[in-house]
């Protein structure tokens, strides 16, 4: 009888930590996105660039070529199902490999993969996805930077990729793709809990002196930062 009430105690004591640390950490979420750390200024507007949102995961989207960067160099059109080379925009967004690959949809979704991602146990991986056009709208946001600005949202990219020996991103050969314009890419870091796609992209925005978060996991929390 005692042993069965120790047990009762102690899976108590571990239900009431969890829940505590739920409610500590969904709170901080939701205060620390709704903080602005302001845009620079002043700044002048010479690139355009968008974040893109699906409802969950937010996207950076950049110029395919520009001045400062020919991203095709990298993220070759031929990585591609369609390798179509009339592509002007090209998002990126970073994550847990085990969800972009083995988790085509929320329904499919394993407890392993989502444990290990919120623990930091496996790798992570960049989406990339080629577009023509865009169009504002609540899930899609326009951003004009200064070119100094973009040098520095380069650079932090950049930086997310894993590379090869001889300097060149990694790309994943799957059959996993979301779409005809779509391909993966080793990346550098782990998510986790307090590391997520959004935040990535919150400190994207961050890096390059624009609107952001103090800290966000979710999506939501930048897009009210743009919103009309």
């Amino acid at each position: 009888m005692k042993t069965i009430v120790s047990i009762l105690k102690f899976t108590g004591k571990v239900l009431l930590t969890i829940a505590v640390f739920l409610t500590l950490y969904f709170t901080t979420a939701f205060t620390l996105s709704r903080i602005t750390v302001d845009k620079e200024q002043p700044a002048k507007e010479e690139v355009t660039i968008y974040i893109k949102t699906n409802g969950v995961h937010t996207d950076i989207v950049v110029p395919v070529r520009s001045a400062q960067m020919d991203w095709s160099n990298e993220i070759k059109f031929a990585n591609t199902l369609l390798k179509d080379t009339g592509y002007n925009f090209l998002a990126m967004g970073w994550g847990d490999k085990g969800f972009y690959l083995n988790t085509p949809t929320w329904s499919q979704l394993k407890f392993s993969v989502a444990f290990r991602a919120a623990f930091g146990l496996s790798t992570t991986a960049i989406h990339t996805t080629f577009y023509k056009q865009l169009n504002e709208d609540e899930s899609c946001r326009k951003i004009n930077i200064s070119k100094e600005q973009y040098e520095r949202l380069i650079a932090y990219i950049i930086n997310s990729f894993q590379k090869n020996e001889a300097g060149h991103f990694i790309n994943i050969k799957t059959t996993a793709n979301y779409g005809m314009s779509d391909a993966f890419y080793e990346a550098n870091g782990r998510y986790n809990l307090f590391c997520t796609c959004n935040t990535w992209a919150n400190n994207a925005l961050k890096k390059c002196g624009q609107k952001c978060c103090v800290w966000t996991i979710f999506d939501k929390g930048i897009f009210l930062k743009y919103k009309k």
